[in-house]
């Protein structure tokens, strides 16, 4: 059975989010809700905040359900 994986892009930077790993612990809307809000669809509007600030959320993110990945031109370098 393959893990779902949700990926969102802004040009520069795809997050990708795995829902069976996430354990709620709402880093991710505490540092960025204007990113993050559950309450809307989709709930994760990346373009909200910069590459930087997503990277540093994403480090914060204690169960691993975040991650990110450079789009080509932009090192393409995996991130958590």
């Amino acid at each position: 059975m393959q893990n779902k994986e949700i990926k969102y892009s802004n040009g520069e930077i795809t997050v990708i989010w795995r829902p069976e790993l996430c354990q709620h612990a709402g880093i991710c809307v505490n540092m960025l809700p204007q990113v993050y809000n559950p309450a809307e669809r989709p709930w994760v509007k990346i373009g909200n905040a910069s590459t930087e600030e997503l990277v540093e959320q994403i480090i914060s993110c204690p169960s691993g359900a975040l991650s990110y990945l450079f789009n080509k031109g932009n090192e393409d370098q995996v991130g958590r």
